[in-house]
């Protein structure tokens, strides 16, 4: 059996899960990649691509099969190649036959030996962000000491903002570890228990597969507020369903259960009585009224909504979309600030947000600004450190901002596995006539917007992209007048 440092993204990464290692390793097919995952590929195809034109001379070994480019691997760094890009080093996984087969992007001659660097993504590496990277960077330079019998000079990750980050080298003993506990996973006769979440599973190909199991199971794991490390303490209990823990758990009991939360045990604590309220939920399929609702009590009151690019997408955190309507006694149009294409269009975007604010502020004076989550103050306050505040109207905007998702949370239990605003707005009778656009949609149609030259289609693009998020705003409207039939 072969194993790779990919193969550790596949525990480790943030959404890691022992389930999918088990399916991969007994060849179960996934999905087709997400317009979303190919866009990410691209990108890091992309970044690499870039930083392989800042090398004059390299010795380029993607050609051949996997022993011919480990042979060339060795005669290159013999024969002191400056740079080695898509060297290959395979070796032995310690006790076993099972061959590890590494891949780093770069070798890159650095006194009388070599460093490697691989290319990334992220903007940020250590053991609290992306531990895979090091694990990954770890078992290159113990498959580089094995074929060349000695260390590598250093450990480098080129990240998304364009620059460097050391990795130690401890001898790869804990990635090792790592590449064991997968084969293990992968030897198992039964697939190993690893909980749903619906975040965890969003994007994987394996989520129609292991969700419709859970679904069946009962599994105790669907239910909101109930995390990883809490499913996990709950099966080494014996509890799986959620029929089980609600005969099994009250509030107290639940409170004082501790869970694995990192590298410690923690209690569960006072989530646990809205905990037991989110599983009687789901079992009877009924909802539940804990208090009246603190909606605001105003004639209108402006929808707001952002689209955003990650980081990793672009030099910035960047905002390209800033989408405001106002609903009520007398409703006003949808209006959105776009952030320009062109150098400065990001401050164009926030610009253009505060006179639309303005406008808004003039004509209706104090009104609250209705969002879902807290994704829109918290980029309000970033681009008031990035470019300042005209006027104070970002000021204004924050202190009229009403979360809409944090009034529902507290007041409401829905049989539900997610509060997203997806799925609130379906029992509200809301139909989207994009149903297919969300999120990632909006990201990857953006970054074909902002790729292409032909202006036609330009326009195109952003039309869907602002037809989505005007029809976020409406959701968002019918959420709050469904939340007012509640009182």
């Amino acid at each position: 059996m072969n194993f790779s440092p990919s193969d550790i993204y596949s525990l480790f990464r943030p959404s890691k899960c022992e389930r999918r290692v088990f399916l991969q390793a007994h060849n179960e097919p996934e999905a087709e990649l997400s317009d979303f995952d190919k866009l990410i590929q691209e990108l890091g195809q992309r970044h690499e691509a870039n930083h392989l034109s800042t090398f004059h001379k390299y010795k380029d070994l993607r050609g051949g099969n996997l022993d011919e480019r480990a042979a060339k691997t060795l005669k290159a760094i013999e024969e002191g190649a400056d740079v080695i890009y898509q060297g290959v080093f395979q070796s032995n996984l310690p006790g076993s036959d099972d061959k590890v087969i590494g891949i780093p992007d770069f070798l890159i001659k650095d006194g009388d030996g070599y460093k490697i660097r691989d290319c990334k993504l992220s903007r940020h590496v250590d053991e609290g962000r992306h531990e895979e990277i090091i694990l990954q960077l770890e078992l290159y330079g113990w498959l580089f000491e094995q074929n060349v019998r000695t260390p590598p000079t250093a450990l480098e990750v080129y990240l998304g903002d364009e620059s460097i980050a050391q990795i130690i080298y401890r001898g790869g003993s804990v990635a090792l570890e790592v590449l064991n506990q997968i084969r293990m996973l992968s030897q198992r006769p039964e697939e190993p228990y690893s909980p749903v979440g619906w975040s965890k599973c969003q994007g994987c190909g394996f989520r129609e597969r292991c969700w419709k199991i859970a679904e069946e199971m009962n599994d105790v794991a669907l239910v909101f507020g109930v995390d990883q490390g809490l499913a996990i303490a709950l099966k080494q209990q014996g509890v799986i369903s959620i029929k089980d823990f609600l005969k099994r758990f009250d509030s107290h009991s639940l409170d004082v259960l501790k869970k694995p939360h990192g590298k410690k045990l923690v209690r569960v604590g006072a989530a646990a009585g809205r905990i037991l309220l989110q599983a009687e939920a789901l079992q009877t399929r009924k909802e539940k009224l804990l208090h009246p609702l603190t909606l605001p009590d105003a004639k209108n009151m402006v929808m707001f909504d952002l689209e955003g690019l990650p980081p990793q997408f672009d030099e910035i955190d960047k905002i390209y979309l800033w989408g405001t309507q106002v609903y009520g006694k007398r409703p006003g149009k949808f209006i959105a600030a776009l952030a320009g294409f062109g150098e400065g269009g990001d401050r164009e975007g926030w610009e253009q947000f505060l006179e639309n604010c303005r406008v808004i502020f003039r004509d209706y004076g104090k009104i609250p600004y209705i969002h879902w989550a807290n994704y829109e103050t918290t980029k309000v306050n970033s681009y008031i450190s990035r470019y300042g505040d005209r006027d104070g109207i970002a000021e204004r905007v924050l202190e009229n901002c009403v979360d809409l998702l944090k009034i529902t949370r507290d007041a409401l239990v829905l049989p539900e596995y997610s509060y997203s605003l997806k799925v609130i707005e379906n029992r509200t009778g809301f139909k989207r006539s994009l149903e297919e656009a969300g999120g990632q949609w909006s990201i990857v149609q953006y970054i074909r917007a902002v790729e292409t030259k032909n202006e036609k289609l330009r326009k195109e693009i952003m039309d869907q992209i602002l037809k989505y998020n005007e029809e976020d705003l409406k959701a968002t409207w019918a959420v709050l007048k469904w939340l007012e039939s509640h009182n």
